[in-house]
């Protein structure tokens, strides 16, 4: 037998070696670059308000003095630079490609910046769409990145599985809604986080209740939320109630997601900062 040379990937043989090193999936981030966390924001199906959790996330961060970038890996439903005003083609540079900015300075990409028209649909098999979220962390220029958010697309499919095991995730965060499939939404995204040893920052409700303008009281609309047992239930922490807001609404159809104004997600961005 010749002498190991401890390069498994030229070997075929079934040591001991490669029983203790199984391969790591994740891709090499782009030598231009450097990211310091990388959080997922995730749910069990889609309609729940992942891209709006992680506009509002970033954009909370971006103020707080961190350098942010937002990684828009929903490739057939994107919707980060519309909420953020930001349009036209990314910049392809010799070696990669250069993200756009927002108007704080938060870096985005997404495909809609490199398609011809943004509302050209996309209509690519699993193995591409997950080919490109790759590009998005090894061909892009993110430079020094605090803290990157990864809207993630919905279910437990190729690409959310993709983003698990190709990028180095520090943490997750579910987002539900407060209708009767709450249970199996946030079920499904822990599920698949666990099975993925991805640590759960914790879960975000959306669409919780509207607030009357006159006398403030809490409407519940969708009925009584049950996020708080469903968390419970999972070992899990909520992190916040999003209620249904039309200022925020209109800030995310106008561009202009960095001028919103609250504190329902205050506890999310701390207990991000403690990782």
């Amino acid at each position: 037998m010749s002498e190991c040379s401890h390069d498994c990937s030229n070997c075929s043989s079934d040591c001991a070696d490669r029983q203790n090193n199984p391969k790591s999936f994740l891709e090499p981030l782009n030598p231009h670059s450097s990211v310091k966390k990388v959080i997922g924001v995730i749910s069990g199906k889609g309609g729940v308000g992942k891209s709006l959790v992680t506009g509002l996330l970033a954009t909370l961060f971006s103020r707080k003095g961190y350098k942010t970038a937002i990684m828009d890996a929903d490739i057939t439903g994107p919707s980060i630079p519309k909420m953020f005003g930001v349009g036209g083609r990314a910049m392809q540079v010799p070696d990669g490609i250069l993200p756009a900015e927002s108007r704080n300075g938060i870096k985005i990409m997404s495909i809609n910046l490199l398609l011809e028209n943004p509302t050209d649909p996309v209509i690519w098999r699993g193995p591409v769409i997950a080919g490109v979220v790759k590009q998005f962390w090894s061909d892009v220029f993110w430079d020094e990145v605090d803290y990157m958010f990864v809207d993630m697309p919905p279910g437990t499919g190729d690409v959310p599985l993709t983003v698990f095991q190709s990028l180095p995730l520090d943490g997750v965060v579910i987002v539900s809604s407060p209708q009767d499939l709450v249970s199996m939404i946030v079920n499904k995204a822990v599920g698949m986080a666990n099975m993925m040893n991805i640590p759960i920052i914790g879960v975000i409700e959306n669409m919780s209740y509207v607030e009357c303008p006159d006398c403030k009281k809490k409407i519940m609309i969708y009925g009584e939320s049950h996020i708080e047992t469903v968390a419970k239930d999972n070992g899990i922490e909520l992190l916040a109630q999003l209620p249904i807001a039309p200022e925020i609404t209109s800030a995310c159809d106008t561009g202009l997601i960095e001028d919103f104004f609250g504190d329902w997600l205050d506890k999310a961005v701390e207990k991000i900062e403690r990782l």
